[in-house]
């Protein structure tokens, strides 16, 4: 009878929960039973195995073989198990010494020739087995630099099967053809597994820069626009942009990310997390740390935006946008069943999927920027000598957009078409990118002085009770906001939003506290009716 142990790690949403595998081997009719509720994929891992281990040259135990993954209550999905399983059979069949393989996590898929291939959510998987304590992970080599992100832990990535027994086994370690379908990184730099003599491990691999290649000096004119973009940016504020097709509207969310300041380590590692669960980490970037950006089609549907799918529930948009930007152009065109969809992670920073396997949560705090055209042709303007669309159409196509999910929405600009003056005038570009962007980070700086010791750090985050008791405007700003609330322009949420996108046109401006000049201007970009306020940040009134 043998018996033996090792570690993997099941991954729910991108949240990781450390499963100890067991392989026992008792005489009889050679069997190989999989028990602990595993998907269809990792059952096939049973053929993956056998066949990788008899292909790396070690012999397959012709006994009754029972492999168990626990904790059994916790439903395990995919091939990552298949590294651990392959192990802790040759540990049961004394190819390995068990005592080596109690206290490893493994991480990988394997081939029918043994090697081992990479696997999605590497990076969270990594994180719940520091979190559990555990100091020593294999994984495949093209996901190793994204394992060495997480601090205290040795990494050791492999090629093949046949390495990582030999590595096992204190033998020389055989040389292997790097895995074309992965990512190539350095192998066997100087880690030293538990038990062993042998250097085996890489070195650490830093984040590689992504720059995101817009300038905002590029945008035409759209004065109003610029600033609602730059205030969007400084206090974590959503954003509609209302105009004709080629008014410039996609190109101010595309150097939106760029304005917004780099992520922290936390940050990165939260949105790295995401994007590897959802197997869309950018080839030799393993950390991702400026804001991503995700511009679904119109035609998506609400589990592409907020997440799900048969079986395992993958990350959506919202998801994928985390720390980030998430851009709906054209938004009318989208069902109105998924935007509505939307309303839950803009309000709660985070989306929770309910399936089969079990419930799942993913991150979703993101900068929501929302483009419409004003009418299905695109042409409508004030005074509509353009537009064809009959009052009725139009009507309807402006109606998709819920009064619930616009009341979420802090800043409403209309982006009006550029002119021909604007457009062939000389040195008519606008500021740059890092000209905004210095002053967005500035005024998040005086944001985080004053939101010290509080769970938030934009003022887009503050809720309304916490500003209408702890930061007040100044001495009468609020009173024309406070009329619109009593006409029914704004709601009690809109007049809680004007009073924060307030603070953060005060703190672009320098003040200690909004002035009525600052909330003016924030109940213009509010509601978006022109009340005769300079549109440029600190102008006066």
């Amino acid at each position: 009878m043998g018996f033996a142990r090792t570690c993997s790690v099941a991954l729910v949403g991108v949240e990781g929960v450390v499963v100890e595998v067991q392989a026992d081997l008792e005489p009889g009719v050679a069997a190989f039973t999989l028990v602990g509720l595993p998907d269809k994929s990792l059952t096939e891992s049973r053929d993956r195995v056998r066949a990788a281990v008899v292909n790396s040259g070690a012999e397959w135990p012709q006994k009754k073989l029972t492999v168990g993954l626990s904790p059994a209550s916790v439903p395990k999905a995919g091939s990552g198990f298949d590294l651990a399983v392959a192990c802790a059979v040759l540990g049961a069949a004394e190819r390995i010494d068990p005592r080596v393989l109690a206290d490893v996590v493994m991480i990988g898929e394997l081939g029918l020739d043994g090697r081992v291939r990479p696997v999605r959510g590497v990076l969270p998987a990594v994180l719940a087995a520091a979190d559990a304590g555990y100091e020593q992970v294999v994984v495949p080599e093209c996901a190793a630099a994204e394992a060495s992100l997480v601090p205290g832990v040795s990494v050791l990535g492999i090629r093949s099967l046949r390495q990582l027994i030999a590595v096992l086994t204190d033998e020389p370690v055989p040389d292997e053809e790097p895995d074309q379908q992965g990512r190539p990184d350095p192998l066997l730099a100087g880690l030293r597994m538990p038990g062993t003599g042998a250097a085996t491990g890489l070195h650490d691999v830093g984040a590689v820069p992504h720059d995101h290649g817009h300038d905002l000096a590029d945008v035409v004119g759209q004065l109003s626009a610029r600033t609602a973009l730059e205030v969007a940016a400084a206090g974590g504020h959503h954003l509609f942009l209302e105009g004709p097709p080629g008014a410039g509207k996609t190109m101010l969310a595309e150097r939106l990310p760029a304005v917004l300041p780099r992520l922290g380590r936390q940050e990165s590692l939260e949105v790295t997390a995401v994007h590897s669960v959802a197997g869309l980490l950018p080839p030799g970037k393993p950390l991702i740390d400026v804001a991503p950006y995700c511009a679904p089609h119109h035609s998506a549907t609400m589990q592409a935006l907020v997440g799900g799918g048969q079986g395992v529930a993958r990350p959506g948009a919202v998801s994928l946008a985390h720390r980030g930007v998430l851009f709906l152009d054209e938004t009318p065109e989208f069902s109105s069943r998924a935007l509505d969809a939307l309303r839950q992670p803009l309000e709660a920073g985070h989306v929770v999927i309910a399936r089969s396997a079990g419930v799942v949560r993913f991150p979703a705090k993101f900068l929501m920027v929302l483009a419409a055209n004003p009418c299905p042709c695109g042409r409508f303007s004030r005074t509509g000598t353009l537009c064809e669309c009959p009052p009725s159409v139009i009507r309807r196509y402006q109606a998709r957009l819920s009064g619930p999910l616009l009341d979420r929405v802090d800043l409403r600009v209309e982006v009006d078409a550029v002119t021909r003056g604007e457009l062939t005038a000389r040195g008519a570009r606008g500021e740059s990118t890092a000209a905004v962007a210095a002053r967005v980070r500035a005024a998040r700086e005086r944001a985080t002085a004053r939101l010290v010791g509080t769970p938030w750090r934009t003022n887009g985050e503050v809720p309304g009770r916490e500003l209408r008791s702890r930061w007040r405007a100044g001495p009468g700003a609020m009173d024309e906001a406070e009329r619109n609330l009593e006409r029914g322009v704004l709601t009690a949420r809109g007049l809680d939003r004007v009073l924060r996108v307030a603070w953060t046109v005060a703190d672009l401006a320098g003040h200690d506290r909004p002035d009525a000049g600052d909330v003016a201007l924030a109940l213009q970009l509010r509601t978006g009716v022109p009340r005769g306020v300079p549109m440029a940040i600190g102008a006066p009134v």
